[in-house]
């Protein structure tokens, strides 16, 4: 039970309380994309473009497989936790998965079993989203990732964009 005492504490207080949680957010004033819908690779203040392209894909004995040509990506980022700023038009910022792509035979691929059990093994890695204001998001992978090539996808879409970690 609140004594008298205390409620007038918590009376007095509120005002105050009140006043942090209206205080105005300061808006982003960083390095905006040029392009809609195309991740950017944050470096400092500088954006570096995704490389865009369409996964073919191809079904195997009880596996499927998204292929991209070329053994790696042009665009490179030392950062072992990438960050990437997005300016969403059609792209759903919720939706994009980053993924480890394997290099086989001078081109990039991620194989997804269709057994059940072997297909949980294949997860993405964590992204953390941001909306900075607008339509502008910061994605950030929440996880360190290795060195090597990988993509970042619209769930349930074939269009990816790469990029490698060196």
């Amino acid at each position: 039970m609140i004594t008298r005492r205390a409620f007038a504490g918590l009376l007095a207080a509120a005002p105050a309380l009140l006043g942090q949680s209206r205080a105005k957010t300061k808006a982003y004033d960083g390095p905006r994309p040029e392009k809609p819908d195309i991740p950017y690779l944050l470096h400092a203040a500088n954006l570096i473009e995704t490389e865009s392209a369409e996964a073919n894909e191809e079904k195997r004995k009880e596996e499927t497989v998204y292929v991209v040509a070329g053994a790696s990506s042009p665009v490179r980022t030392p950062l072992a936790e990438p960050i990437f700023l997005l300016l969403s038009e059609k792209i759903l910022p919720e939706k994009l998965e980053l993924y480890k792509m394997t290099v086989k035979n001078g081109r990039r691929e991620i194989v997804f079993p269709e057994n059940a059990r072997r297909r949980r093994e294949i997860r993405p890695v964590h992204v953390v989203l941001t909306k900075l204001d607008g339509s502008l998001y910061r994605i950030e992978a929440n996880e360190g990732v290795d060195i090597g090539e990988y993509s970042l996808t619209p769930a349930g879409s074939n269009q990816v964009f790469c990029f490698q970690v060196y």
